[in-house]
């Protein structure tokens, strides 16, 4: 049985996997085309050489980075917010918190569309670089909602307490005993945050506008034509960039969970 287990999560991870692989291998390829024609560097060169996937590049991090920021702040509020509720008032605010999540993206990207539209009608501006990020915002806030709830729901109260009786007003005791219990699951939200912005497409594409331009819209606009290898080198660099925070992140977590005792050393 564990033989099969083991051969089950093998294929499972072989075909996640896989393409990934094969994308990495050929953006060293020296031809344009599926078929090897040799090992080169040029494609990783000629992707910092082109100006339109820089500035993508650019503007998908800029907003990624804004976004996650003010979602992990403003989602982390309502998280408290929400806990302080009792009964069916939290029940019902967060069911609502989660419809966000639930519904399918291009529902929140047309409804988001026409909203932005109304209000550009009516206070005379277009939709770019705000409109993105406003929507952005909305679609990272909740899941750091979901993050952080949980552990607000674990911490010991008697803590907080007890940091006010040692002499901390209430903003001392809840930066230094409130957002330190609560900072895994804000860290855990922002990084989700980050990567829900980082790799939309959906939204973007409906609310940002003719002139503003992420690496998703721009890899979309690509396919129109042949895509070109530089994607591939950049693809390989972004999730190579993955990898190691996932690990930083699986290091620093399992040496809290030593210094906790819930893993042996």
């Amino acid at each position: 049985m564990k033989k099969l287990s083991k051969i089950y999560t093998g294929i499972i991870l072989f075909f996640m996997y896989m393409p990934i692989i094969v994308l990495i291998i050929f953006s060293f390829n020296n031809g344009k085309t599926t078929v090897w024609k040799g090992f080169t560097l040029r494609w990783y060169t000629d992707l910092f050489r082109d100006g339109h996937i820089m500035n993508s590049l650019w503007n998908t991090l800029l907003v990624a980075i804004i976004a996650s920021v003010v979602a992990t702040i403003l989602g982390t509020m309502a998280a408290i917010g929400i806990n302080n509720f009792t009964g069916k008032k939290r029940i019902l605010v967060q069911n609502v918190s989660n419809v966000s999540i639930l519904s399918p993206d291009i529902v929140t990207g047309v409804s988001l569309m026409l909203m932005f539209t109304i209000a550009g009608v009516a206070f005379h501006f277009q939709m770019g670089f705000w409109t993105v990020l406003l929507a952005h915002i909305t679609l990272c806030a909740p899941y750091v909602v979901l993050s952080v709830l949980p552990r607000i729901r674990h911490m010991d109260y008697s803590t907080y307490e007890a940091a006010l009786d040692l002499g901390c007003n209430q903003w001392q005791a809840f930066r230094k005993v409130v957002v330190h219990e609560l900072m895994p699951g804000i860290f855990t939200g922002f990084l989700m945050s980050f990567t829900y912005s980082l790799d939309d497409f959906v939204i973007t594409y409906f609310t940002r506008g003719a002139s503003f331009q992420t690496l998703s819209i721009q890899i979309y606009t690509m396919t129109h034509q042949r895509i070109s290898p530089k994607i591939n080198a950049l693809s390989a660099l972004m999730f190579v960039a993955v990898i190691i925070l996932m690990l930083i992140i699986n290091i620093k977590d399992r040496k809290e969970e030593k210094k906790l005792g819930h893993v042996p050393a």
